[in-house]
Order: C-alpha cells, then sequence, then structure tokens
C-alpha cells in the first residue's frame, strides 16, 4: 500500500468510524480523553492490522510478527516479582481502596439537604442535612425514617422519636468512623396543617485515622518463621504489607472487617487452611480522632493433601475421578488446587454435580485427606440445537452421548449438524481419563460446505490423544484425510496423513464472554499427500492465533486479535483442500462471506498455501442504566487474506460497528461490516441455543 493512499483510507475510516460511534450512543464526548489515557497501548494493537499490508513483501517473517504483536502489549504490562514461594494471594496487583480496578473516592461527598417525599399519608416530614454519604445512612437506619408513614403514631411517641434520634445517629456515624459528630434535631409545627417537620442536621467533624498497627502471627506459621524459614518469612511479610487499613486511613467499621477478611482469606488460600483471629481490638481516642488496631493471627497447622477420598459414585470406576487431578499427594494445600479439581472434573463430562474440599481435622494437617462427591451423569443423553449464522445460514443440530459404551471405560458420541451451506456427521470414541488426565480418542467425521462458488465434501479418520484443562488444551493425533473439491469445471480428489498437535491455553476473565486476557492457540504438523494428478510428496502445516482482551478504562474494551498460518509443499503436490485456508466471515474479516477470500480456480475461491488476517475492535457499554448491563456497542477494522503464496498475498479490509448482547445463553453479536474490496455492506449476525 502506498503511503498517500493509505493516510487518505485511514482518514476517511476515521471519520466513518466517529460517526458509527455517535449513532451508537457510545459517547463520543469521551472519547479522546479515553484513547489519550490507553494510546501507548493501542498503538501497538493496531500495528497488527497494518503489519497485515506489508505481509505482501515481507513475507512469512511479517506475518508471523502479526500475531506477536497482538501479544506484545499483554506480555509488556508490569508483572509481580517472581517468587517461587509465592501464591496467588502474594502476587495480586490489587491494591487498598480498589474495587475490580476502579478507584474508590475516599472524600466526603457535597453537604446537602435531603427531604423524604410526604407520600399519600404520612405522620411527619423528614429533613436531614449533612455529606450525602452519611445522609443516606441515617435515612436507611434512623427510626425516624422508618416510622414516619405510620400516620396513627402518638405526638408523644414522634417526640421520644426525637430525642432518641442524636444518640442513634451518633452510633450510626461510628460505624463510619466519625467519633466526635454533632447532632442537632429540631421540630417546626407548620400553620396550615399539615404534618410536622422533623429536621436532623449533621457535623460529623473529621474522620478517624488508624493512629497505630500491631498485627501479631501465632500458629504453625510463626513456628516456621522462629526457625528460619525464609520463605515463610517473606510471605508473612508481604501479606501485612498487603493489609488495607495502614496507619493514616481513614477508619470505618466496614473497611476495619473487610482488612480482617481480607488478611485472613490471603493466608487461608494457601497452606493454612484452617487460619483464624485469636483477638482482634479497635480502640478508639476521640479527642485525638485516632484508632489503635491491634490483633493477633493464629495461623493454625500447614496442610499438605496426603489422600484424596471420592464418594457418591455407582457404575463410574473411582480411578476416572483421581486420573484427573491436578496435583501430587503430599503437595501443599491451596484454595486454587481444589478449585482447578472440580473444574477439570466439570469438564470430564461424566459427572453431573462436583464439590471438592478439604478435611481440616487439625491432627491430620499433614496428611490431610480431600473429600470429592460426585453426582453420576445419565448413562445417556441427547441434546438438540439450533441456532443462526451469517457465515452458513439456519442450522439444526442432534448430540446423543454414551458414557458406558459397551459396559467398558468409553464415551461414545454420535453428532449431527444441518445448515444451508455446512453439514456434519461425526462419531467419536473416547477413554474415560487415564492417569494425568489424558484420553485417548479415535473418531470419524464427514463435511459439507459450500463456500466461495465451491463445495467441499472432506472424510477424516483420526486416532490420537488428548488433555484438557480449565486454561490449557492439548491434542496430538493422526489424521487419515479424504478432501473432494468442486469447482464450475472441475472435481478433484486429494488424500493426505498428518500427524498434527494442536495446543490451545486460555488466560482470560470469562470463557463465555471475555473482557480481560489471553488466548493463544497454536497447530504444527507434518504429512504425506498425494493428489488427483498422481503426484505424491511431503508437506507441513503450521497455524498461530492470540487474542488479547483488555479493559481500556472509562468503560472501554479492546480486542486484538492476529492469525497467521502455512503450508509447506514441494512443486505442485496437490493438499487437501481442507487443510489450506482461507479467510472471510463472522470470525476473520467481516465485510466478506464465509470462506470467500482465497485464490480462486475455475472462477471458484479454493484453499491457500498461506493465510493472515487481524482484527482490532473498541466495545463500550451502551447506557450506564441497568437494563442495559448487558448491551454493548463496538467499532471495528479487519484485514487479511489467504493466497496462494506470499508473493501473491494482498490483503483486503472490511471495517464497521456492531452490537453485543451478553444474554443467557451466551453471546449474541450483530455487525455491519463494510467490505472495501466489494464496495457493499454485510450483515453479520451470530446467535445460538441449546434446549
Amino acid at each position: 500500500m502506498r503511503l498517500g493512499t493509505g493516510a487518505r483510507w485511514w482518514g476517511w475510516a476515521g471519520r466513518w468510524t466517529a460517526s458509527g460511534l455517535a449513532h451508537l450512543g457510545l459517547g463520543l464526548a469521551g472519547l479522546p480523553a479515553v484513547m489519550r489515557s490507553v494510546m501507548p497501548q493501542v498503538a501497538a494493537a493496531w500495528v497488527a492490522t497494518a503489519v497485515t499490508a506489508g505481509v505482501a513483501t515481507g513475507g512469512p517473517w511479517w506475518a508471523a510478527a502479526l500475531v506477536l504483536t497482538a501479544t506484545a502489549p499483554a506480555m509488556a504490562q508490569p508483572q509481580a516479582a517472581a517468587d517461587p514461594d509465592a501464591g496467588p494471594d502474594e502476587t495480586r496487583q490489587d491494591r487498598p481502596g480498589t474495587v475490580a480496578g476502579e478507584a474508590v473516592s475516599s472524600t466526603m461527598d457535597e453537604t446537602g439537604v435531603t427531604t423524604l417525599p410526604n407520600g399519600a399519608a404520612v405522620a411527619y416530614r423528614l429533613e436531614v442535612s449533612g455529606p450525602r454519604r452519611l445522609r443516606e445512612l441515617l435515612l436507611r437506619h434512623l427510626d425516624l425514617a422508618r416510622f414516619r408513614e405510620q400516620v396513627d403514631i402518638s405526638p408523644a411517641e414522634i417526640g421520644r422519636l426525637l430525642m432518641a434520634t442524636p444518640a442513634q445517629a451518633r452510633a450510626l456515624l461510628e460505624t463510619e468512623g466519625f467519633f466526635d459528630a454533632r447532632i442537632e434535631v429540631q421540630r417546626i409545627e407548620p400553620a396550615d396543617g399539615e404534618p410536622p417537620l422533623l429536621r436532623v442536621g449533621i457535623e460529623p467533624g473529621a474522620q478517624a485515622r488508624v493512629g497505630r498497627l500491631q498485627i501479631e502471627i501465632q500458629g504453625a506459621l510463626a513456628e516456621a518463621i522462629e526457625q528460619g524459614d525464609a520463605a515463610q518469612r517473606r510471605r508473612w511479610e508481604r501479606l501485612q504489607a498487603r493489609w488495607s487499613l495502614p496507619v493514616g486511613a481513614p477508619f470505618s467499621q466496614a473497611a476495619w472487617d473487610r482488612a480482617k477478611t481480607g488478611l485472613l482469606n490471603s493466608l487461608s488460600e494457601r497452606s493454612f487452611a484452617s487460619a483464624s483471629l485469636a483477638g482482634s481490638g479497635a480502640e478508639v481516642d476521640a479527642a485525638q480522632g485516632t484508632v489503635r488496631i491491634f490483633l493477633v493471627v493464629d495461623s493454625g497447622p500447614a496442610y499438605r493433601i496426603g489422600a484424596v477420598r471420592v464418594e457418591g459414585l455407582e457404575r463410574t470406576p473411582q480411578q476416572a475421578a483421581l486420573n484427573v487431578m491436578p496435583f501430587r499427594l503430599g503437595v501443599p494445600y491451596s484454595e486454587q488446587l481444589l478449585l482447578d479439581y472440580q473444574e477439570t472434573l466439570q469438564k470430564a463430562g461424566l459427572y453431573e454435580g462436583t464439590a471438592v474440599e478439604l478435611d481440616l481435622d487439625p491432627a491430620r494437617a499433614d496428611e490431610a485427606t480431600v473429600i470429592v462427591r460426585l453426582r453420576e451423569q445419565h448413562l445417556q443423553s441427547a441434546t438438540v440445537s439450533a441456532g443462526f449464522s451469517s457465515n452458513t445460514g439456519p442450522r439444526v443440530g442432534l448430540e446423543h452421548t454414551h458414557r458406558r459404551l459397551f459396559g467398558r471405560d468409553l464415551v461414545g458420541s454420535t453428532r449431527l449438524k444441518l445448515g444451508r451451506d455446512d453439514r456434519s456427521l461425526s462419531y467419536d470414541l473416547l477413554s474415560y481419563p487415564l492417569e494425568d488426565n489424558q484420553r485417548n480418542l479415535l473418531g470419524v467425521q464427514a463435511d459439507y460446505l459450500n463456500a466461495g462458488g465451491a463445495v467441499t465434501l472432506t472424510q477424516r479418520l483420526r486416532a490420537g490423544r488428548t488433555r484438557s484443562s480449565q486454561r490449557l488444551d492439548t491434542f496430538y493425533y493422526l489424521e487419515l484425510n479424504q478432501t473432494t473439491l468442486e469447482t464450475a469445471n472441475a472435481r478433484t480428489t486429494d488424500r493426505a496423513v498428518l500427524g498434527n498437535y494442536e495446543w490451545v491455553r486460555r488466560e482470560v476473565d470469562s470463557l463465555v464472554f471475555p473482557t480481560r486476557g489471553l488466548i493463544l492457540s497454536a497447530q504444527g504438523g507434518a504429512g504425506y499427500a498425494r493428489d488427483a494428478e498422481g503426484r505424491d510428496g511431503p508437506f507441513g502445516r503450521v497455524y498461530l492465533e492470540a487474542v488479547w482482551y483488555q479493559p481500556l478504562g472509562a468503560g472501554w474494551f479492546g480486542q486484538f486479535r492476529g492469525e497467521v498460518g502455512e503450508v509447506f509443499r514441494r512443486g505442485e503436490l496437490g493438499v487437501p483442500d481442507s487443510l489450506l485456508f482461507r479467510a472471510g466471515g463472522d470470525t476473520s474479516v467481516r465485510g466478506y462471506g464465509y470462506r470467500t477470500l482465497g485464490p480462486e480456480q475455475d472462477g471458484s475461491v479454493v484453499g491457500g498455501l498461506v493465510m493472515a488476517t487481524g482484527t482490532v475492535e473498541l466495545m463500550r457499554r451502551l447506557s450506564s442504566e441497568e437494563r442495559w448491563r448487558d448491551w454493548f456497542g463496538a467499532v471495528f477494522i479487519d484485514a487479511g487474506q489467504a493466497a496462494s503464496s506470499w508473493k501473491d498475498f494482498s490483503p483486503v479490509y472490511g471495517y464497521g460497528a456492531g452490537v453485543r448482547w451478553r444474554s443467557p445463553i451466551g453471546p449474541v453479536r450483530g455487525d455491519l461490516a463494510y467490505g472495501q474490496a466489494l464496495r457493499s455492506v454485510r450483515l453479520h449476525v451470530s446467535v445460538g441455543v441449546t434446549f
């Protein structure tokens, strides 16, 4: 792309994107400040799309740079200092006074007056003046606020409530750290026969602050520190440093409770599962406006996992549940280990309900027992599905699973999918989990795809071994592949045997609707092909993809994606089309039809030996109102292409705007994209439901 043309195009795209943002109501007024604050991060991701344009001259190394650029910003984020003894509680980046990464204001709200509505019938009117946060506290809890609608209350009882208000208000304000507050109450009798007006005035004074802090430790952790255990000493020092109510901090009962709970939770997350408070206190010096805090923490014993007991099984062997353990016996206990174990059991597909907990018997802390309670899935189940995608149109599906095939440790799954342009039938035979959560797989599959003017018929036979966890999936297998490609003037059949390895790593906040984290996937394989012309020989195949999700501040979220693939062959050897690459569609380059980007043959789009695509997408909630909390607007730009070689690679672009709905059944996406090469607009919709 020449610089002049590119500059004109980017300027036009920027104006069009700004217009789309305004129509979506995404708050353009705040966009410049947002972009200035996140520009160092966003700029690197924009390079991912720009790099695609240079692939044509740079070759495969530029394509690989596309994926690396997408991952670079995430890799560059500041990390906690590496420590082999550090657990999750020591490596968190959250700071005191923050919730979910957003700063919490510690300043008092402006002083004002709140008057409760009169309503249809009230015994008296109520007016409270003072800082807003404290007004709201009193209006929630004062007896005066609760009894005002009791019209039969006597004047004497109203007087009693009014007299009790100063003491009650001071007690409430003390929970917020105001120990020297002045409360004024007043009763005004109206002359026109209306209910009396009761006024409560608040002069809170200065909020007390922590003047002195003393934290002591006893139990196994204290003993380890006394015996010179440097790792445990560092851990305790880090826990104290993360104490959320340090000297000088404003004091409140809620902050005091949060600090104690946070310390205990951090301690019990790893090794010390039964940690508790042996004593605690907060002594107030109202005259000085300070609070002296002291507490004694009992770590309890250090727990190690010595055994696992499985309960609730009838037909499924216990060993299957033991084989998916993500830890070895004898390791120190951590809460994360049990959570990972529970998630892995849920993914096994054999159990309907799972619960994993530690036996806290202190007498057996050195060899503590993990108790696994399971409820088995039905022996057989069937699932019907329906959905729609602008990639391949409407679809229906049927899946049947037998979880004890032939009375053996085998799971048989049959899947049928019928769509307008995409159909498939498959049968998988999967073993129960073996050691280290590995499972043997034997599968056969037949696919039909009508895209880009070509019809592809594929038959696959696979045999391999898979391993799956919450964050990492691996799969290596041997595949026999036969693919028939039908174009307007030809029908060819290519065959291949391929050894392949697939790897997927997920570190995201949600698998259904991610907004933070990174997903990496890689495939690599080699095989031997025989084409329709009788030629045969070896070939290789690689594929890389990275998707980075990042909150950008001020309610904005970014998604940056890059992928690259290449098939290596000798001469003109034909490789099955299903192993080649095409681009275009909902999850590739929007603005173009599904798999309609690639080299052409007889007027039809066929698979290419190389492919690279990239995406930059910005998303923001449509409104701060509660009813709109699951609705988001988005703007995006996609770029990419598939080709016969990097020399022939010439990326195309698509850009537009869309809507996202985080529905109870999963994400629903709608995008209106302009395909620059086609000079046309295309609607992309993806929605699915299983019942």
